[in-house]
């Protein structure tokens, strides 16, 4: 069984579709919103500044959620289309 977390914003438009996306399919993982507390924060910048999936996210300004990290980073991807989420649970 996959270990999946979804990095999210309380602002961020597209997190809520992401979030559903993932129930929708019964996807269990766990919701870590990044405006919470700094230990989410913390938690997200463990990959965000270390990653190279990160790369073109931070080079046209953005943050980088809703981020989906699989098994502590075995892979990680950026929203939640099925192409990416089929197969997780």
């Amino acid at each position: 069984m996959n270990n999946i977390e979804l990095f999210s914003h309380k602002d961020c438009p597209n997190c809520p579709a992401a979030k559903e996306a993932l129930t929708q399919k019964g996807i269990p993982f766990t919701y870590i919103d990044i405006s919470e507390s700094m230990a989410n924060l913390k938690l997200f910048f463990k990959y965000r500044d270390f990653r190279p999936e990160f790369d073109e996210v931070k080079r046209n300004g953005r943050i980088g959620v809703p981020c989906v990290v699989v098994n502590d980073g075995e892979k990680i991807f950026f929203g939640a289309k099925d192409e990416d989420i089929n197969g997780l649970g």
